[in-house]
């Protein structure tokens, strides 16, 4: 069974994945979709790395761990984007940051546990 932090990271990896998730899709029906490209493709990374991070700690690999270092940098690339476009009134991208930097910070904690 996994202790409380493992699955506490887990959670914040899920709910990582299904914020960049929603937010690449809700980008798809913004008005200027070239201008949502950047953060189209960092939700789309940042999905991805927290979508294996979260099946590797579950598992148990001890691979799981060296991927915590990505992915806080790809968490907070994705959140600083979105921030950006969640200041002028894009409430998905708002979400995104949000939920990038929850990400990212209980991934920092759990890098140096």
């Amino acid at each position: 069974m996994l202790d409380d932090k493992s699955l506490s990271l887990i959670d914040a990896l899920n709910n990582c994945v299904t914020a960049c998730n929603y937010c690449a899709t809700s980008c798809l029906d913004e008005a200027d979709v070239k201008m949502m490209t950047n953060c189209i493709k960092l939700d789309m990374d940042c999905a991805a790395i927290c979508q294996l991070t979260a099946t590797l700690i579950a598992r148990g690999s001890d691979h799981g761990q060296h991927l915590l270092k990505e992915c806080v940098e790809i968490c907070n690339k994705c959140a600083d984007e979105c921030q950006e476009h969640g200041e002028s009134g894009m409430e998905h991208c708002k979400d995104c940051a949000d939920a990038c930097r929850e990400c990212a910070e209980v991934c920092a904690q759990m890098e140096h546990a």
